[in-house]
């Protein structure tokens, strides 16, 4: 099972990476999660400088696909030489993204009656886009899921894993990145925000 983080020039690390940590708490020989780029390289929007592990062409046959957000989402959104080379299915991949990527799903016409969430910054641009913006952190309709908010990155790295591996394997994961002495609480927190998205038979 691989999952791909598409992530792009000015990226905000917050929604890559803490995605990245908290997906690779499991540790399997047949789970993979990958940084997608259209370059070699991309420097995120405070300056870290990530090589990429797979182009945006192999990401689009990964089980599971994230689209993190960034400072040049809007611009990107308007290449189509860019956007062409991303080529999604929510028929046979889970597909999830945080804050400005909700923009670039609903270029791809992937949120197509489907509402989503995203941050107050970017959530004009979502609105423009015909998309119907919720006021909360996390939202899935089938195999497509939006989370809002740099923190919310963390339901949805949780909501991957339990769709994909185990609702008790996302408990654990972010009991695992919890802070000491509050990891009831945040466990909690996490599976609320998940749980009415996940199929019952993939909770139960």
């Amino acid at each position: 099972m691989h999952v791909a983080i598409l992530t792009f020039d000015g990226f905000n690390e917050i929604d890559s990476l803490v995605a990245l940590h908290i997906l690779n708490r499991i540790k399997r020989a047949d789970w993979q999660i990958s940084i997608a780029a259209p370059s070699a390289s991309i420097t995120s929007m405070n300056g870290v400088t990530l090589d990429s592990q797979m182009t945006l062409e192999q990401a689009n046959e990964a089980d599971a696909v994230l689209i993190g957000s960034g400072r040049r989402t809007a611009e990107f959104v308007k290449d189509a030489a860019l956007m062409s080379r991303i080529r999604l299915d929510p028929q046979r991949q889970l597909i999830g993204a945080q804050c400005s990527g909700a923009l670039m799903l609903a270029k791809l016409d992937l949120l197509r009656g489907v509402p989503a969430c995203t941050d107050l910054m970017s959530k004009p641009w979502v609105v423009a886009a015909g998309v119907e913006v919720l006021n909360q952190p996390f939202h899935a309709e089938g195999n497509i899921a939006t989370a809002g908010g740099c923190l919310a990155s963390q339901y949805l790295a949780a909501w991957v894993l339990a769709r994909m591996i185990s609702v008790n394997a996302a408990r654990e994961a972010i009991e695992y990145i919890a802070p000491v002495g509050e990891k009831e609480e945040y466990v909690a927190r996490a599976m609320r925000a998940i749980q009415p998205y996940v199929p019952r038979a993939v909770a139960a």
